[in-house]
């Protein structure tokens, strides 16, 4: 084979794509020609080279003048998907238009009923409804005592403890017995009917239609769609597909474009005039490459857009909030996701997603006041009427803010299609900053089950994949540092056979630290004196040793369709004080190989648990084995050894997953620790930016500020004040990112970003699909595309690795 080529997979089967003769691309060390080596040679460059020459051509003719009917920006449509609201309108508007991201479709009878995925811990039956969690202790108000030997009651402790310290350091007094006042208020009270001519806020319910299809708040607005034979979906979830409420993607995509159409036509703009706007589409930071060329098909090629750019959403809120550089924190209705931008640049390696947003506060809250024995009964999370009525609570009751904690009184309306509308009052003490505690202690939210039933969206592996052999450390690729930093703790290093003699493979108890204020459980290393083999476990966050057999793929993303997530086969599975899971043996014969990455790891290594970020600064400590008796051998005095890191991709663990477990203070400082050395962990926490809905929570920037002073002061030198940076004045949190890609919608420098359909489905020798990735790199900030010398394209981000 020539020097400088790639090594191709040896064909164990036999079996060929063709049989024509395809030879190998030439050595380009060896290669005079200029040929595809700049941008400028490519069909999409001389495109736009030609565009902007015609644009140049008609601003010297005049013909191109803006006037006020044309003025900037009113031929550009933004659009922002999200999980639970889509902002649409042109770049001119001071507004966009918000619409539920939600289509009720007629289907052949019967329709399937309403239901509601659990995503937040229930207790037992028993203690369901009007029993407290939580206990007076007679003597120290502070003290709190765990009411049951239920597993909620015992989470909800440990997030009332935490607001107990911070209650004490800010001389805040308790309530005593304030639940069991709460409980015996709501037991009792009856509501109060008001009739329809006097109620102001009174909804027009739809009971009949022939509509094939409602959008939006019409949706919503729907009496009873099993009985009228609609069904009811959310198409986008948490940055991507919701696969789990849909038999097919191809239904997806109908929707998504049906929703597009409908929030296009409120704004006065026809089918027939696509083709005159261009579209700016904000994205996720930590996008998935298949949803948006999904998205941008559906813009340029089914509704037939003039042409199309692709901006992320960090850098949009930047744009929006008027800076060049800050650590953003979306907070929004399924996920919050984290990345720093530098000088209008996301940081790669910053980004990350939790999966915890705003309908986990709701449905967190729902369950704290039937703790209380809410009085409205007949509560169903899966009916949209009852679902407002609990994050109308919301808006107008939680906090961050210890000082508002107080016994007071408060009302509410529930409307029902075909009853009178009804009035109740209720009593709660701290549920109001409990709920939104969960973001912080996160223990409290079932991870697993909120995934269940998701398959991923994958394509046919490409040809060129197949043939080129796979990088050996292609498994750190598909996730970012910060992802890293916040699951090392789960891997395992090896040691050298010479260092130690043979032993037992060394199983270590999990160290748990109380979750007091200040700490960073995930970040703060533990001495080697005290265990040099002890995982650091997050706050609120579980050992995900039973997390192994819910990973829902560890071979080739591309080689299935969709392939289903495994569903956890119980509601919440129990840690193992060992951190291993303890169904599977640890290993009998340690160089069999692993089931599934058909690795062998040696008989003679040992396999401990450490702190990374301690390998070079302090030496291990002496390993102490128990042998199968329980009973301890001598130790080993050995020379510190060195200890060898097995790859990432040797583990059946998925690094977004159980990094998307963490608390939102500690996931924000590892975000921040991930653009590398101190000097940016204090450039990037001095200019934090909190956007989303969940962001309206008051006193969300005092609780981010003082949790992340307790973090970063003891671990990063001269760290100042952390701040919060507040939106714009009169500027809604929520449409910030919107409000950044209207304003680059409208700049002279986004001609050079435009992607139009020509170049999204060129005719290149390369493939339609290689094409698409082309464009996308073309309009995606800090992407640049590559000509591999195999004659494919892939994409290399700013950290050089090959997507």
């Amino acid at each position: 084979m020539p020097r400088g080529i790639p090594n191709a997979k040896r064909d164990e089967s036999a079996l060929r794509y063709t049989s024509f003769h395809v030879p190998l691309a030439l050595n380009p060390k060896h290669v005079g020609s200029t040929y595809l080596k700049s941008d400028s040679q490519t069909l999409w460059s001389r495109n736009a080279v030609r565009a902007h020459r015609s644009r140049v051509a008609l601003d010297e003719t005049g013909s191109s003048t803006p006037t006020e009917q044309t003025r900037r920006g009113s031929k550009v449509v933004v659009i922002h998907p999200g999980s639970r609201y889509l902002r649409i309108g042109r770049a001119s508007d001071v507004t966009p238009l918000t619409l539920p991201t939600v289509i009720a479709r007629k289907q052949t009878p019967p329709a399937p009923a309403p239901t509601y995925v659990r995503g937040v811990s229930r207790p037992q039956e028993d203690r369901a409804r009007a029993t407290p969690s939580t206990t007076a202790l007679s003597g120290d108000e502070y003290a709190v005592n765990v009411a049951s030997d239920d597993p909620f009651d015992a989470k909800v402790a440990a997030i009332t403890v935490s607001l107990r310290d911070r209650m004490r350091f800010y001389k805040l007094r308790v309530t005593p017995n304030a639940g069991t006042i709460a409980t015996a208020f709501n037991g009792q009270f009856k509501p109060e009917i008001i009739p329809e001519m006097n109620d102001p806020f009174r909804v027009d319910w739809i009971t009949s239609t022939d509509e094939p299809f409602l959008v939006g708040e019409k949706a919503l607005r729907i009496a009873d769609p099993e009985r009228m034979g609609y069904v009811v979906r959310w198409p986008i979830y948490g940055g991507n597909f919701n696969t789990r409420d849909y038999p097919s993607k191809q239904v997806i995509y109908s929707d998504i474009e049906t929703i597009f159409r409908d929030a296009l036509q409120q704004k006065g703009i026809e089918a027939s005039a696509y083709k005159e706007y261009s579209v700016v589409l904000v994205i996720p930071d930590y996008y998935d490459r298949l949803y948006v060329e999904a998205l941008v098909r559906i813009l340029l090629i089914e509704m037939g857009f003039k042409q199309f750019c692709a901006q992320q959403e960090s850098l949009a809120a930047t744009y929006g909030a008027g800076i060049s550089n800050a650590c953003v924190v979306d907070m929004g209705a399924v996920k919050t996701s984290i990345a720093c931008v530098d000088d209008g640049l996301v940081v790669a390696d910053t980004r990350m997603v939790l999966s915890m947003g705003g309908n986990d506060i709701t449905e967190f809250l729902y369950v704290l006041f039937e703790k209380i024995g809410f009085p409205y009964r007949d509560m169903d999370l899966a009916q949209s009427y009852d679902w407002n009525v609990i994050e109308d609570l919301k808006a107008r009751l939680c906090t961050l803010a210890e000082g508002d904690v107080a016994l007071n009184l408060y009302d509410f309306s529930v409307r029902r299609p075909g009853k009178p509308t009804e009035k109740y009052g209720l009593r709660a003490y701290d549920e109001i900053i409990l709920s939104p505690m969960c973001l912080f202690e996160p223990r409290v939210i079932e991870f697993e089950r909120k995934r269940a039933g998701m398959r991923f969206l994958t394509r046919a592996p490409d040809m060129a994949e197949e043939m080129v052999e796979q990088s050996a450390e292609k498994f750190t690729e598909r996730y970012t540092q910060a992802m890293l930093i916040s699951t090392q703790h789960l891997f395992p290093v090896l040691v050298p056979a010479a260092a130690v003699e043979p032993v037992p493979l060394l199983t270590t108890p999990v160290v748990q630290t109380p979750a007091t204020e200040g700490q960073s459980l995930a970040v703060t290393p533990v001495p080697p004196s005290a265990s040099a083999t002890a995982p650091v476990t997050p706050v609120g966050e579980e050992t995900p040793a039973a997390d192994a057999d819910v990973n829902p793929k560890k071979t080739k993303d591309e080689d299935i369709e969709m392939a289903e997530a495994v569903a956890p086969a119980t509601e919440a599975s129990a840690p193992s004080t060992s951190g291993v899971d303890n169904d599977k043996p640890i290993a009998s014969n340690p160089a069999e190989p692993n089931a599934e990455t058909k690795e062998a790891i040696p008989a003679d290594a040992l396999v401990e648990i450490i702190d990374v970020d301690e390998i070079e600064s302090k030496p291990a400590a002496t390993p102490v084995v128990a042998n199968p008796a329980g009973q301890p051998q001598a130790q080993h005095p050995v020379a510190p050894p060195t200890l060898i890191p097995i790859g990432y991709r040797a583990f059946n663990l998925d690094v977004s997953f159980e990094a998307s477990k963490l608390p939102l203070d500690v996931a924000i400082f590892n975000s921040a620790r991930a653009a590398g050395g101190d000097e940016k962990i204090r450039k990037y926490l001095q200019a934090v930016l909190v956007i989303g809905g969940t962001a309206l929570v008051p006193g969300m920037a005092h609780a981010l500020e003082s949790r992340l002073q307790a973090i970063a002061t003891p671990l990063v030198p001269n760290m100042e004040k952390v701040q919060i940076i507040p939106p714009p004045k009169d500027v809604d949190p929520r449409a910030l990112a919107w409000k950044g890609a209207a304003v680059l919608g409208k700049m002279d420098g986004v001609a050079d970003l435009w992607v139009s359909p020509a170049d999204w489905v060129c005719g290149s020798s390369t493939g339609p699909a290689i094409a698409a990735d082309m464009s996308l790199c073309r309009c995606l900030t800090g992407v640049v595309w590559d000509a591999r010398p195999e004659g494919a394209l892939f994409l290399l981000d700013v950290r050089g690795v090959y997507r």
